[in-house]
């Protein structure tokens, strides 16, 4: 480090990772990072031109044929010119003059789009994924969804991802979605691919048109948050269970009320939180979906627990 400060050394790397997260921090801070994009279709046009009369001679390609290419090289000049390469010896072992879409499409070998199932690609294209069913865009999700399978992604890792997005964004705004989800997945452990990828993608599907709502996520990581830095509080002596005389005797579960014997089996007035516990209210239901319901109903419950506590 003291030699990269001073000049004596000049550090200079190139790497496929995120340097964020692979690259020494204190390092990191000391250094210029230049991040190398893809090519662009117009990029990788001006390529073509360049490389015309070395790599295709003589041979004629149309611009619908270029477009396919295009789309398979994905941003890589190496890859470009590599299927620049087999197009021209196809078309010469079968003494083609003039190439088309169709042609590339029969003779050459097409491998899947580029994907990076560890780095920052593959993190950047499930995010994506998420981020779509949660913005209730359907097609987008399909997208990126038909772009992770046909790049390589397990169909078992995306059929995981999908269920968490039915209980982190739609909840019980729509607990169908959450079962949808499961099914999806079951579905492809007794299918596999492809047969199985159909149920992920109407998966995928239905949790982007469905009813959205986190009150549930953020609930559970507020009361997570709440018990990590509270004390361990006891549970109240009237919620106790007493299955034994002793226990009886020492007034465990004395005044519990049991909510089916009570009107609208419901115990109004009565609390369940450890003492000295106020009511946090973590669960905010949204006026969407089911949870318009249950939000009403909490609600009637607020308004039966106020009368208990004014009688």
């Amino acid at each position: 480090m003291p030699y990269a400060e001073s000049g004596l050394v000049t550090f200079i790397g190139a790497t496929t990772e995120n340097p964020s997260f692979e690259v020494n921090s204190a390092l990191l801070s000391r250094a210029q990072v230049y991040v190398l994009k893809s090519l662009t279709d117009d990029e990788l046009r001006q390529l073509l031109a360049r490389a015309r009369a070395q790599v295709l001679g003589d041979l004629q390609i149309d611009e619908a044929a270029v477009t396919t290419l295009i789309g398979y090289a994905d941003g890589d000049a190496r890859r470009f010119l590599n299927l620049l390469e087999q197009c021209s010896r196809a078309a010469r072992a079968t003494a083609l003059t003039q190439v088309d879409a169709a042609f590339i499409e029969q003779a050459l070998t097409l491998n899947a789009r580029r994907f990076d199932k560890g780095g920052d690609n593959f993190h950047d294209q499930i995010s994506a994924l998420h981020k779509s069913v949660r913005g209730s865009s359907p097609d987008a999700a399909l997208y990126w969804l038909t772009r992770m399978l046909d790049g390589g992604a397990d169909p078992r890792y995306l059929s995981r991802r999908i269920v968490r997005m039915a209980w982190e964004d739609i909840g019980l705004a729509d607990p169908r979605a959450m079962q949808i989800a499961n099914d999806a997945a079951q579905t492809y452990e007794r299918l596999g691919s492809p047969e199985g990828e159909l149920a992920l993608a109407q998966a995928v599907i239905y949790l982007a048109v469905a009813a959205k709502s986190n009150a549930g996520y953020v609930a559970y990581n507020q009361a997570r948050a709440f018990v990590k830095q509270d004390q361990s509080r006891a549970v109240p002596v009237h919620l106790r269970n007493a299955p034994t005389r002793l226990m009886k005797d020492l007034g465990y579960g004395h005044d519990y009320r049991y909510a089916h014997d009570e009107p609208n089996a419901y115990a109004a007035g009565e609390t369940y939180l450890p003492d000295g516990v106020a009511a946090p209210r973590w669960y905010q239901p949204v006026s969407r979906g089911l949870e318009l319901k249950i939000g009403e109903k909490m609600a009637q419950l607020a308004q039966l627990d106020a009368q208990a506590r004014k009688s």
